[in-house]
Order: C-alpha cells, then sequence, then structure tokens
C-alpha cells in the first residue's frame, strides 16, 4: 500500500503518463482528438459513459488525495479532481454543447494542444519522480 503522503506523486505520475501518452498519439497521427471529439459529439452513449468515468474518476481522486494545505502538490491534485468531477458533471447535463465547444477549441489547434499536453505530462513525471 502506498504511503499517504505519496499518493498525491502516484496520481501526479499516473495522470503524467496518461497526457504523455494521449500527446504521442495525437503527435504520430494527427486529427485523432479532431476525430475522437466529433465521434463524441454524434454519440449520445458515449458522451454518457464518459460523464460516468470522469465524475467517478474525479470523485475518486478528490476523495483519496489527502488534503495537506502545505503542500502545492496535494492542492493541485485534489483540484485536478474536482475538475475531472465537475467536467464529469457537465459532459452528462450538457454533452453535446460542450463537445462541440471542445471540437472548436481543439479543432484548430491541435499540434499546439498535443504539444502542451506532452509538456504537462513531462512535467507531472517528473514532479512525482522527485517526490519518491
Amino acid at each position: 500500500m502506498a504511503n499517504m503522503d505519496d499518493i498525491p506523486a502516484w496520481i501526479a505520475l499516473f495522470t503524467g503518463l496518461y497526457a504523455l501518452g494521449a500527446a504521442i498519439g495525437e503527435l504520430r497521427s494527427p486529427g485523432s482528438w479532431a476525430a475522437m471529439l466529433d465521434g463524441f459529439e454524434r454519440n449520445e452513449a458515449l458522451r454518457f459513459l464518459t460523464g460516468i468515468v470522469l465524475l467517478a474518476l474525479g470523485a475518486a481522486i478528490y476523495l483519496v488525495n489527502p488534503w495537506n494545505p502545505a503542500d502545492w502538490l496535494s492542492i493541485c491534485v485534489t483540484v485536478l479532481g474536482g475538475g475531472m468531477a465537475l467536467e464529469g458533471f457537465i459532459m452528462l447535463a450538457w454533452g453535446r454543447a460542450f463537445m462541440h465547444f471542445a471540437s472548436a477549441l481543439l479543432g484548430a489547434v491541435n499540434r499546439v494542444w498535443a504539444l502542451i499536453a506532452a509538456g504537462m505530462g513531462i512535467v507531472l513525471i517528473c514532479v512525482a519522480l522527485l517526490r519518491f
């Protein structure tokens, strides 16, 4: 079992791996994020399932992460979990409009967003590894 002080670092590590992996996938196959968002926009069941997963995963991160106001990583991970839960709620409540907004936001700048995600992933991985 992980030490309570290490939980924010573990969450940051796996979130960083996710962001880096998704970014590499987009950079290797440009336009895949736009195609995915288009699929989300057209498929009600997929939006609903994604909303449930986001809400559940965000709530789990929010609830499992130990709150420590003196630890900036703990605060960031708690905000991340709360943001994911909120995104899941928005996806369930206003899925089509939310996905249309996301498609418009990402559609024109796929490579830029992928590079930003890769950078964030690398930073999260490094921060996590420095905490162990």
